[in-house]
């Protein structure tokens, strides 16, 4: 009796496995990295907001806008060109923050702030970039 059920088990066990494994088999394969992202690329695509966010906490103290306005620099001007900065520009820019000292005077910020404003001056007089509208 049981061989007898097993000769009728066997062949629908075999059929439900093979028919439940036709849609594995048939999945296209994916190629190795076609839909997964690393996780150095999820951080790099994260990095550039961090960088920004970065400089305008820098922005925000009360020190560095004291420094800026005596220094003859429009706050909003400051944005402008600070969200007018490409990625890498930025990263730099936040690089050079993170290694002035903890507590460094405020003038180096806002020396970096001023080499930025230059670099973005020159290099829209020179028609590489479209930043200020008074240099055209």
């Amino acid at each position: 009796m049981m061989k007898k059920i097993c000769r009728y088990l066997s062949p629908l066990l075999i059929a439900a496995l093979v028919l439940g494994s036709l849609p594995v088999a048939a999945a296209p394969q994916a190629t190795p990295g076609s839909d997964l992202i690393s996780t150095q690329a999820a951080l790099n695509a994260e990095r550039p907001q961090t960088d920004r966010e970065r400089i305008h906490e820098i922005l925000a103290r009360e020190e560095v806008q004291q420094q800026l306005v005596a220094q003859g620099v429009d706050l909003a001007e400051v944005e402008a060109r600070v969200a007018a900065l490409s990625d890498e520009e930025a990263a730099q820019m936040a690089e050079q923050l993170e290694q002035l000292p903890a507590g460094a005077g405020v003038g180096s910020v806002v020396g970096a702030l001023f080499a930025v404003f230059v670099i973005l001056l020159v290099t829209d007089i020179l028609g590489l970039t479209n930043v200020f509208p008074f240099t055209r």
